[in-house]
């Protein structure tokens, strides 16, 4: 059962909430340092973490699951929709990046998850998945979103990747720090975070993957919703390979 989105909004506001998302973010931000000119959508609960990216990338927009509610955003918020995870009102080859926060391991269908994600990816996209680690005490507890769903070990996020014609090109971990009040303050999950990466390398309460869209091969059995950009208003071009952004994107 998914978390509701005003749990998730409320873990998001507390100090142990705000921490998550700034150990998080500071592994982010390595693996996508720029994002100018690119299509950008989150899926899930993802909307913190796009705000980073909303300044400079082209467009960012925000999918919700049905069951898990959405909020709506103010005026410079992220473009928030709530629509079917396994149908996305999206067309084929459009986001340059896709994001997953507490979408993986709380969907019904894995399979038909990614295989919507491949769709709406555009050649050469790359998607990060940022999910519970079944190693991590972040998964042991239900005290967070990420004690909920099901946790992953990195050989079985390999597995659906490979499944799904998306080829692993990052690894990360996050949340080292415990997820109680006192390892929560500033600079102590920062040390946290800072010692872990050494010292339990294996041990992170998260693990983030960098996938690239594999391009040679069509998915067997796909089959795709009819897409809208009612949520894309404005939309003048497709979105295009990281690889092409600098030749025939303008920049701001």
């Amino acid at each position: 059962m998914r978390r509701d989105v005003l749990e998730l909004d409320r873990f998001y506001r507390t100090r142990q909430g705000r921490a998550a998302q700034r150990m998080i973010a500071r592994r982010l931000g390595p693996i996508w340092p720029e994002v100018r000119g690119m299509d950008v959508l989150g899926i899930g609960f993802a909307n913190p973490y796009l705000e980073a990216w909303q300044a400079t990338a082209r467009r960012c927009v925000s999918l919700m699951p049905a069951a898990q509610g959405a909020i709506v955003p103010g005026p410079d918020g992220v473009p928030t929709a709530l629509g079917d995870e396994m149908h996305l009102p999206f067309q084929e080859a459009l986001f340059d990046r896709v994001l997953l926060v507490h979408a993986l391991e709380e969907t019904d269908s894995l399979p038909a998850l990614l295989r919507e994600v491949w769709r709406v990816m555009a050649p050469e996209g790359r998607l990060m998945i940022v999910s519970p680690s079944r190693a991590g005490i972040w998964a042991w507890l239900d005290s967070t979103p990420f004690g909920h769903g099901r946790p992953f070990s990195r050989s079985q996020l390999s597995r659906l990747l490979d499944d799904a014609l998306l080829t692993p090109t990052a690894w990360s971990r996050a949340l080292y720090a415990p997820p109680w009040g006192w390892s929560t303050h500033r600079r102590i999950s920062n040390l946290w975070e800072e010692v872990g990466e050494y010292a339990w390398p294996g041990l992170g309460g998260l693990i983030m993957v960098e996938a690239v869209k594999h391009t040679a091969g069509v998915m067997p059995g796909l089959r795709t919703a009819r897409a809208s950009t009612r949520v894309l208003e404005g939309r003048r071009q497709p979105a295009l390979s990281p690889r092409r952004v600098s030749s025939r994107t303008p920049r701001n």
